[in-house]
């Protein structure tokens, strides 16, 4: 496990602004448990309310995996219906990770599977080395894809790609992944975390209330009729443009210099 982090199954560090987190199971190819699922709630509830942290990076410790999904060792072993909703009610993962302000990085290395790909969806940029393997197997084990992949895959690769990988369970390769638009970059793995962090410090260049506004224009507006969505994105557009990092921003531009944003 991590040094630096309290967690049993998560490592968290923060290096000034970036907050770096590692899925820390590595000798059971970081699969998700309960375990898992609560320490994942208590590092992004920590991302969420450090105003310090502006990006944070996802990756999997050891050489095999990023996730491989559900730990099926605790299956059969939840709690009951009654008990799961109001665990589910008082630490919602899924929608509090969905919900973070800052830009969220994902470095994917070996087997991306399951619940691994539905974290991966859940940031907002997604990097893999050549040896990532993606698949949803759930359905070859009478199961769903039930960590969000029924609504967030066909979202992000479309009807057609995302229901063939949920439907069939196809394990593809990183190239064919970058072809779908599963992930944006494919890299040799030494140099996957490097170029994530490159591009972690790209983003500290810009603007956080901007890149908010637009982490949240998409992600809402994916769910509103067009008109609706349309009005959601001229209303943070106002929001935005009446920021002092809007007015530096422009400043910059007409005076041929980079801009210095302060979040104001």
């Amino acid at each position: 496990m991590t040094p630096a982090s309290p967690f049993e199954t998560v490592g968290y560090e923060k290096r000034g602004p970036i907050a770096y987190v590692t899925l820390d199971r590595p000798a059971k190819l970081n699969s998700y448990n309960v375990q898992m699922r609560d320490d994942l709630h208590q590092v992004w509830s920590a991302v969420r309310d450090d105003p310090e942290v502006r990006v944070a990076i996802l990756a999997g410790a050891g050489e095999r995996a990023f996730c491989v999904g559900a730990d099926l060792t605790e299956f059969g072993t939840a709690p009951s219906p009654i008990v799961a909703r109001q665990v589910r009610f008082e630490r919602p993962v899924w929608e509090l990770w969905l919900g973070l302000r800052q830009p969220l990085i994902a470095a994917i290395h070996g087997y991306c599977l399951g619940s691994g790909i539905e974290m991966a969806l859940c940031c907002d940029l997604r990097l893999a080395s050549e040896d990532a393997q993606f698949g949803l197997p759930e359905v070859g084990l009478g199961l769903l894809a039930a960590a969000g992949g029924t609504q967030t895959v066909p979202r992000a690769l479309g009807y057609s790609v995302g229901l063939n990988l949920l439907l069939t369970g196809e394990v593809i390769n990183a190239r064919e992944a970058l072809r779908v638009g599963l992930v944006n970059q494919v890299m040799p793995r030494a140099e996957l975390l490097p170029r994530a962090e490159a591009l972690a410090q790209r983003v500290l260049t810009l603007a956080p209330k901007a890149l908010e506004a637009i982490k949240r224009s998409v992600r809402m507006g994916m769910d509103l009729p067009l008109p609706q969505a349309l009005e959601l994105e001229r209303r943070l557009s106002r929001r935005v443009g009446a920021s002092r990092d809007a007015r530096e921003g422009v400043a910059a531009w007409r005076e041929g210099r980079p801009p210095v944003f302060t979040g104001e």
